[in-house]
């Protein structure tokens, strides 16, 4: 993985919302041990049952965390972008990973050691709040995930994470391939390239040589479940002044 520096990490850190609604107080803390690193496309980042020994703060590209069963097949559990931080189970006191994770859009991050965050974070209570609450937003997504696989159309959980995904990478067009897709949504390809052919053809992205381009995002939205949503509004609650 390779490391950036061509901006402080104190101006770097507006990127990850997490971060930016810390207080410069507890921020100051964070600094001396945060790096930015670039999220290169399948970075591996952690492995089942691998002890977490970083935590990633994203600010733009998407981390998946994925599950693997024993004939091979690989679904997506959960998404991890600008909003969030890949590890934070360590927070709650559970330091090895119970799922692969690994860059899915290329993007950069703000990387800590974990001993080193949570040496931090008795004397940065607002970020210990908003890493817990964020904790609760990402097992909502993995439940409402589950859900939305189980009651929604192929084409409303594809719009989905198309949304998801354009809400992270900073960016109206992306990398991504048909079998990444795939997998992220459990279905086979053919499933996924009927999908994006009909979003296609209604004019609301183009997806040429593996490249997504968002074309009418009022019309992706509408084109979703209500998941996206749900999901969104969780997320926005973790990082709410309020407590």
């Amino acid at each position: 993985m390779a490391k950036l520096y061509d901006r402080p990490v104190a101006e770097a850190k507006e990127g990850n919302r997490l971060l930016a609604a810390v207080p410069s107080s507890e921020f100051a803390q964070l600094e001396p041990h945060l790096e930015r690193v670039e999220l290169r496309l399948k970075d591996l980042l952690q492995e089942p049952d691998e002890r977490i020994t970083h935590l990633h703060f994203p600010r733009s590209g998407v981390i998946s965390a994925v599950k693997e069963f024993l004939d091979g097949d690989i679904i997506e559990v959960a998404t991890i972008g600008n909003e969030g931080v890949a590890g934070n189970s360590v927070v709650l006191d559970v330091h090895f990973s119970a799922n692969r994770v690994l860059v899915q859009v290329p993007g950069e991050a703000l990387r800590i050691e974990t001993s080193a965050l949570l040496d931090a974070l008795d004397g940065c209570p607002t970020l210990r709040r908003i890493l817990l609450r964020y904790s609760q937003a990402l097992f909502h997504q993995v439940a409402q995930t589950a859900a939305c696989n189980r009651a929604h159309t192929v084409d409303e959980r594809c719009a989905r994470w198309l949304l998801m995904t354009h809400d992270r990478v900073l960016s109206d067009s992306f990398i991504l391939t048909q079998e990444f897709l795939s997998q992220m949504l459990g279905v086979h390809r053919p499933t996924v390239s009927l999908a994006a052919r009909m979003l296609q053809k209604a004019g609301i992205i183009t997806y040429v040589r593996g490249q997504v381009t968002v074309l009418d995002r009022k019309a992706l939205e509408e084109a979703s479940c209500e998941c996206y949503r749900s999901i969104v509004e969780q997320y926005e609650a973790a990082v709410a002044s309020k407590s």
